[in-house]
């Protein structure tokens, strides 16, 4: 079984900073691409940034310049860096890992979810 553990989120104002982290742990033989989601009330999920396990990355227009994914592969976690927040960027967020386990199966697999508030 694969698990991930989220952390990092929070109530922060406009203009602030979080940090978010997702760490997976279970039977993982290998984790390729790394993602962060979110979902505001109402709306869909949508895909924030992802990076690949060679570290090309993707963002959503919405957060260029301003939010940075990174990887530390030797712990299996996923980083996602938030600066200069806006009331816009509130939601739930989510992580997700696509993993190869021990034994060869692949499969995506989520965190728990957590809750980022930017105040204006």
């Amino acid at each position: 079984q694969v698990q991930l553990v989220e952390s990092g989120g929070g109530l922060v104002q406009a203009g602030g900073s979080l940090r978010l982290s997702c760490a997976a742990s279970g039977s993982i033989f290998a984790i390729y691409v790394m993602g962060w989601y979110r979902q505001a009330p109402g709306k869909q999920r949508e895909l924030v940034a992802q990076i690949t396990s060679g570290g090309v990355t993707n963002y959503a227009d919405s957060v260029k310049g301003r939010f940075t994914i990174s990887r530390d592969n030797a712990k299996n976690t996923v980083y996602l860096q938030m600066n200069s927040l806006k009331p816009e960027d509130t939601a739930v967020y989510y992580c997700k890992q696509g993993v190869m386990k021990i034994g060869g199966s692949l499969g995506d697999y989520w965190g728990q979810g957590t809750q980022v508030t930017v105040s204006s």
